[in-house]
């Protein structure tokens, strides 16, 4: 298998502008996918988040986009506004540092209309969003289908549920036969994959083996509290660790408003995202956490699937997640790149057991540590530079 992205079929361009980005080897997923959508197969792709899914089918997108044309190319769809926005940044910075004029404009809900409609006037080669709005604006003859050469389907698993089905199913109906359609998901349940086979023409299915590894730049740690404490213990740890972005992990959504309430009160600079929030409050909260001006994001694994934001210095877990892939994924967020990246866990003594058994799945040292002083130390240091004091106080008494 190819352990350069020359030995793909990129052209230079392409792997010029990886290069400008610090990406110099291609993932498993990457491998598997690029050459075989060179060929204008069809493809469902899985692979765990955050192993390079995007560049997987966005790289040979890109290469076969005649930029002679002005005119409608492919279709990226994705379940999330989040996941939109991250995708058409890809496509403007793969754009500007492989000089390729590849145009691309994100089409979602809940966003003005008109102004979209101005915006595919440009004809944009790339159309980057939520099947609802693209199947209407399908409908409306303000995108035109008929030039689609391929269409992808992000998070698959997502959009080819009954909520969206029928709206896929129909957007691809809108586009000519000899279109490429490109599925690629974390998961790809069985019945995921009996609907995507009956939409494609002989697709071939690639599977990346899952990821087993949390990147050696990442450190690990954990403080044991009672779960009235968790709160107080994490003020406290944002006090002392001052992290420049970091992504606060809760289990259940219902948590997400009031950890961000308390923390808030205590003058940090903090906001929430949910699954269900208005996606002008997201859209809001993501771009100030990216600026820096706020420090810290709240959100549950469901709220922040999709998100893929560079920078991030620490992750903190507020519950322990319940299954362990969780948790690889979660970590994964920080480190990024060669980047140093620290994952903090605030647990329970019930959370215990959880905590050893990602040490012992994911082959990392997760170690204990505690506050004293105003400093983080390892558990048994502080244990040891406590009790000392009080030695000393017990033996005067016996010597009398």
């Amino acid at each position: 298998m190819a352990d350069i992205f020359e030995e793909l079929g990129l052209i230079p361009s392409l792997v010029t502008a990886l290069s400008k980005e610090g990406i110099l080897v291609p993932t498993e997923i990457q491998k598997l996918a690029i050459p075989v959508a060179l060929r204008n197969q069809d493809i469902i792709g899985q692979s765990e988040t955050g192993t390079g899914k995007t560049l997987a089918y966005l790289l040979p997108v890109f290469q076969k986009i005649d930029v002679a044309q002005q005119q409608m190319q492919a279709i990226i769809l994705a379940p999330t506004h989040e996941l939109a926005i991250q995708i058409q940044r890809q496509i403007e910075t793969l754009a500007a540092n492989s000089e390729l004029k590849v145009t691309g404009t994100p089409i979602i809900g809940n966003v003005n209309i008109i102004r979209q409609i101005e915006k595919l006037k440009e004809k944009p080669h790339i159309i980057v969003g939520s099947p609802g709005r693209i199947l209407e604006l399908i409908g409306k003859r303000k995108i035109t289908a008929h030039t689609v050469k391929t269409i992808v389907i992000d998070e698959a698993d997502r959009l080819l549920d009954k909520n969206n089905l029928e709206a896929i199913k129909s957007i691809i109906k809108s586009t000519l036969k000899e279109r490429q359609l490109l599925l690629f998901s974390a998961t790809v349940p069985p019945v995921t994959l009996t609907i995507a086979e009956n939409m494609m023409k002989d697709p071939l299915f690639v599977k990346a083996t899952a990821q087993t590894a949390i990147a050696p730049t990442i450190s690990h740690m954990y403080f044991v509290a009672e779960q009235r404490e968790k709160i107080e213990v994490l003020r406290k740890l944002l006090r002392i660790i001052n992290p420049k972005r970091a992504l606060i992990f809760v289990n259940k959504s219902e948590e997400i408003e009031e950890t961000t309430s308390k923390l808030n009160y205590h003058g940090f600079k903090v906001e929430g995202i949910h699954s269900t929030s208005v996606k002008f409050d997201r859209k809001k909260a993501m771009e100030d956490f990216r600026a820096g001006k706020i420090q810290c994001l709240v959100a549950s694994d469901v709220a922040a699937r999709g998100l893929d934001i560079k920078g991030i210095t620490h992750v903190f877990n507020l519950d322990m997640p319940e299954k362990p892939q969780d948790y690889l994924h979660r970590a994964g967020r920080t480190g990024r790149a060669g980047e140093e990246g620290t994952t903090v866990s605030i647990i329970t003594q019930w959370e215990i057991p959880l905590v050893k058994e990602c040490e012992s799945l994911y082959k990392v040292s997760i170690v204990a540590k505690n506050m004293y002083m105003g400093k983080i130390n390892d558990l048994f240091q502080q244990k040891h530079t406590a009790r000392k004091p009080e030695r000393v106080r017990l033996s005067k008494p016996n010597k009398r």
